[in-house]
């Protein structure tokens, strides 16, 4: 009876914590105060502050931090080396150029508080390091994330991930207990080992070991081999003394390449997602409302006056920068909080005796609050900056529209899916967000009208209500996805056509329920070859039965990744592995290349 007392009661908080995130999340964002706030509501609500239902919420919060650690890993998968050696300067410029201002500042306001300069310089840093996961979340849902101002967020946050390892060995050279300096160097070097040897795994084992799980066909397996690995990079870095969020990141750089990224992203998602917002909760969770309340005056200083410092710092560094004021205050709203890292560098001060355990809470009440009062800021930053007006002179918006198909996105693969239409003199709507693209589109003939597919108002305008198909042509793969969800939600009636990125999206789309997609290489690509053979001295006729068989084995290929998973129907790839003719003796058995591009199959 005693152990299903307490099974029940580990399910009520289970049920407590979804339902928590389930009813808070979608009433935040329906207020347009996003998910990230309503994490931190309802973690409140359920704390030991609140209906008291959970009483530890440092141990949620220790499991929660898988969700930054794999939200961290997704993000690698996105940032190619090449992408990320492009971002250097920012990273080791912008990033330590934040650092050190805003750490500088905030040291000084401490020890203008009254703290003596070791307390004060650990306090600071520790705001310094700006939230991931905060500043993350609130890119990925302003769609920010790929913009060159989204570009420069992630460099920074890079750079403070990484900057949690020589702040933590200051903390041990500061500590005032004998022999805790002594390992400082040691732990440098342990750090160094296990940084090296990650890359070391990633570069010549981890593709190795997916082709092999891929080839035994097991979900599953593909599945656990993701977490594992994802996990297994965390540990290797927390045991060097790293964050783990880093060591995910660099796990899933070193798999950008690699023709399993899609499917390692699909896998991670589910899992990224929950523990993401469980990461929330629990930081609500851990509000310390006692301390809060007993010490209101100097948390309220405390945060008003950190906030504001770093502000200052990050507003004089994005100008010097060479950022426009509208960026630099973006950037502002998003980076004047304190960060989970906080937590960790301000539990080693504690342990150090630095700090005592109320300068400890009343610290980490600090920043919590100042995470909480984040998505406030980019909420009053859009409401009071709104974004620039873009210049539209001798350019209609789409307001009224009325045709039979509506293109969404005018660029190169619009421009010639638009010609069947107008042949057959069939009605067309085009909307493009590109204004350079609008004016250079009407000297060749075409009324194209200003719009962002991705917004309701906009799509109404542009009369979706009205229109039989919905064709969405635009580029990026994020803007497609999102439009395509606007639509099957707000105009259910209209055929959606959609230009698929790669082979991973064009699944994705058919799983979303689109009517018609198409790789935007596929078509070229196939009348490419044909033209090849030709040129070759291959026979028209032989060619295009070529050209045929080509085709049928890709569409064979798709409906079993249809039907199974992204390595499905790998043996209709035709490879060009040497074989031994018949008429040869083959000297020893044929083996696989070792050498075989990494993205292979990913486009195909």
């Amino acid at each position: 009876m005693a152990a299903e007392a307490g099974l029940t009661g580990d399910l009520v908080k289970v049920v407590a914590l979804l339902g928590a995130g389930v009813v808070a999340v979608p009433i935040f964002r329906k207020l347009g105060l996003g998910s990230v706030l309503g994490y931190f509501g309802a973690g409140i609500v359920i704390g030991p502050f609140g209906l008291g239902l959970f009483s530890n919420p440092e141990g949620i919060l220790h499991i929660a931090e898988f969700g930054v650690v794999m939200f961290l890993f997704v993000i690698g998968l996105e940032m190619q080396p090449s992408r990320l050696w492009g971002l250097r300067r920012s990273i080791f410029g912008l990033g330590i150029a934040q650092v050190l201002a805003c750490g500088f500042l905030l040291t000084l306001f401490g020890m203008a508080g009254g703290l003596d300069v070791k307390v004060a310089f650990i306090a600071a840093m520790g705001f310094v390091l700006s939230s991931t996961a905060v500043v993350m979340q609130m890119l990925n849902e302003r769609g920010e994330t790929s913009t060159p101002q989204g570009q420069k967020a992630v460099s920074i946050l890079l750079l403070e991930d990484l900057a949690i390892v020589p702040l933590l060995a200051i903390v041990a050279l500061l500590s005032p207990q004998r022999g805790s300096a002594e390992h400082a160097w040691v732990s440098f070097a342990i750090a160094g080992g296990a940084l090296g040897g990650l890359i070391a795994a990633g570069r010549w084992l981890l593709n190795p070991m997916f082709r092999v799980l891929a080839a035994a066909e097991a979900r599953e397996v593909m599945t656990a081999a993701a977490l594992l690995v994802v996990l297994g990079a965390a540990l290797a870095m927390q045991l060097g003394g790293l964050s783990m969020a880093m060591g995910a990141f660099l796990a899933g750089v070193l798999l950008s390449e690699s023709t399993f990224r899609h499917q390692l992203e699909a896998d991670i998602e589910p899992f990224r997602g929950i523990l993401l917002g469980l990461f929330f909760l629990a930081v609500g969770m851990s509000l310390d409302l006692a301390v809060v309340s007993h010490e209101w005056r100097l948390v309220l200083v405390a945060v008003i006056g950190f906030m504001a410092v770093k502000a200052l710092g990050i507003f004089i560094v994005a100008k010097i920068f060479g950022s426009d004021w509208r960026e630099a205050i973006t950037r502002v709203a998003l980076f004047s909080q304190g960060g989970e890292f906080a937590f960790v560098l301000y539990a080693a001060a504690a342990a150090a005796g630095i700090f005592d355990p109320r300068i400890t809470a009343i610290a980490s009440g600090t920043v919590i609050i100042s995470m909480a009062l984040t998505p406030l800021l980019a909420l009053a930053l859009d409401r009071f900056l709104p974004a620039p007006k873009t210049d539209l002179d001798g350019i209609e918006v789409a307001d009224g529209l009325r045709a039979q198909a509506l293109i969404v996105g005018f660029g190169r693969f619009g421009q010639v899916a638009s010609q069947a239409l107008l042949a057959r003199g069939i009605s067309v709507s085009i909307i493009d967000f590109d204004v350079d693209m609008i004016r250079a589109a009407s000297q060749f003939g075409f009324k194209l009208y200003y719009g962002d597919g991705t917004r309701r108002d906009i799509l109404h305008a542009a009369g979706a209500e009205r229109a039989e198909v919905i064709v969405v042509c635009v580029e990026r793969r994020q803007t497609a996805d999102a439009i395509v969800q606007l639509a099957q939600a707000e105009f259910p009636h209209a055929k959606l056509f959609v230009r698929a990125y790669d082979r991973g999206h064009a699944l994705d789309l058919v799983h979303a329920g689109v009517d018609y997609q198409i790789r935007e290489t596929l078509e070229s690509a196939m009348v490419f070859g044909t033209a090849l053979l030709k040129c070759l001295g291959v026979p028209a006729d032989e060619a295009e039965e070529i050209e045929a068989d080509v085709r049928r084995r890709d569409e064979e290929r798709f409906d079993l990744q249809l039907a199974g998973d992204f390595y499905a129907g790998r043996e209709l790839l035709r490879h060009n592995t040497p074989t031994p003719t018949p008429l040869t003796k083959p000297k020893r058995p044929g083996q696989m290349p070792a050498n075989l591009p990494d993205d292979l199959g990913g486009d195909y």
